[in-house]
């Protein structure tokens, strides 16, 4: 029988809330702890897992938690590191979750924890992580015992600013970005997403900080993309590590946490009505539901526009305050073209309308979306309206800025984003 003591940082101390108790993946289930439950300051750790006395279902328990683990070929390469099955996602959190997205911990108390600390990573080191993709990423996130979900090669690292130095935490140490590696097959990724966010923070939409670290030179295969953590917050007169301080983590949930939804249907079907789900849950939970609202609704015309057919419920998530007691929608993240792609599907990951090929969607398709909503259809496409018709120059500007950052060929990804997003429907 395995337990997995399950804590959540609070007010940047942590709070044993749970345990998972299995013999495997296959019978696993959380149960909050009793004197979690009754302490009054008390928060759910998800909208799908209220504060109740009975365990979890084995589904509900898997959803939640699986989530926090990575997807695809880095969960693949993370479990062969760990000699591990790769469906067995107990067995893997149980080695990964010290450090997870949100301010949720997962201890393994029969297993010796690392010492904390940050330890810090050359030139060379960093060089390599941009080169080597998902393995090189995957033996990092082993090493240092932190689970980031996602399917792409990426790590959660400490940046110093003020030295301008990189460090890989060990242990429970906090990270303060996560960072991103090139792709072989998808050409100037990096670049890509740089020049979306910085799209849509021209049009108004919230964003991470975010920018390209230049191992070497600006070619592709040498740039790494960093994204400060929204879920990290430093304080100045907090702890420190290695003489560094340390940040205090804030939870999150994405929104297939959130829905209960297995990551393996993060992707709509026929019928799934994501969207709606997504607004419904903000006019319940969110602290400012009305803002949440047209927040989200900007973020999925945005999507559109730009060719993103990747918009998926865990790239949709929600944060919570410092004392668990505020939600809000979190800034927008993980935005790319995918359009410029050949090998990119034209179907859009959320349907809009009912309408899934973006080729397909229209204005029609986005009034019937914002009725299905609960939104003023007026209010929904004056906004649509304002996104389009600021979005080329907003674009425009972005790929001016990286160009003169010195990376050529970002208008060249810009024009193609012009004729390959759902923008080429209004032009």
């Amino acid at each position: 029988m395995q337990r997995l003591a399950v804590q959540i940082e609070v007010k940047g101390a942590f709070k044993q809330v749970g345990e998972i108790v299995g013999t495997s993946s296959d019978d696993a289930r959380f149960t909050y702890t009793e004197s979690y439950l009754k302490d009054p300051e008390s928060r759910a750790i998800s909208i799908s897992m209220p504060l109740e006395q009975q365990s979890f279902s084995v589904e509900s328990t898997r959803n939640f938690f699986e989530g926090l683990l990575p997807e695809g070929f880095t969960r693949r390469c993370v479990a062969e590191w760990l000699h591990q099955d790769e469906k067995d996602y107990l067995a893997i959190l149980a080695r990964l979750g010290q450090e997870c997205l949100g301010a949720i911990k997962i201890i393994d108390e029969s297993r010796a924890v690392l010492p904390s600390e940050y330890k810090e990573l050359t030139s060379e080191e960093v060089k390599k992580l941009a080169q080597e993709g998902a393995t090189e990423s995957a033996e990092m996130v082993t090493k240092s015992h932190l689970s980031l979900t996602g399917a792409s090669g990426k790590v959660g690292l400490y940046y110093d600013e003020k030295k301008d130095k990189w460090y890989l935490p060990i242990g429970e140490a906090p990270s303060t970005h996560i960072v991103k590696q090139s792709h072989i097959r998808l050409k100037r990724i990096v670049a890509n997403e740089q020049l979306c966010l910085l799209t849509a923070k021209n049009l108004g939409i919230e964003i991470p900080q975010s920018f390209i670290i230049k191992t070497e030179s600006n070619e592709a295969e040498d740039v790494l993309f960093a994204t400060k953590r929204y879920d990290r917050r430093m304080q100045s007169n907090g702890k420190k590590l290695n003489g560094m301080n340390i940040p205090y983590r804030l939870h999150q949930e994405d929104f297939s946490q959130v829905l209960g939804i297995p990551a393996s249907e993060k992707y709509e079907k026929d019928g799934g009505s994501y969207l709606s789900k997504m607004f419904g849950i903000l006019r319940d939970y969110s602290t400012s539901p009305i803002e949440d609202q047209l927040k989200l609704w900007d973020i999925c015309v945005f999507n559109f526009l730009i060719g993103n057919t990747d918009n998926h419920i865990k790239n949709l998530s929600l944060l919570y305050g410092k004392d668990l007691k505020t939600i809000r929608l979190a800034p927008a993240y993980d935005i790319v073209s995918t359009m410029i792609y050949e090998s990119s599907t034209e179907n859009m990951a959320l349907s809009i309308g009912g309408d899934y090929s973006i080729r397909k969607i229209t204005e029609e398709s986005f009034a019937k979306e914002a009725t299905k909503a609960g939104l003023g259809v007026k209010m929904a496409m004056k906004r649509l309206d304002t996104l389009r018709k600021n979005f080329a120059e907003a674009l425009n500007t972005g790929a001016q800025v990286l160009e003169e950052q010195g990376f050529e060929g970002t208008k060249d990804i810009a024009e193609q984003i012009m004729s390959c997003g759902g923008i080429r429907n209004y032009i």
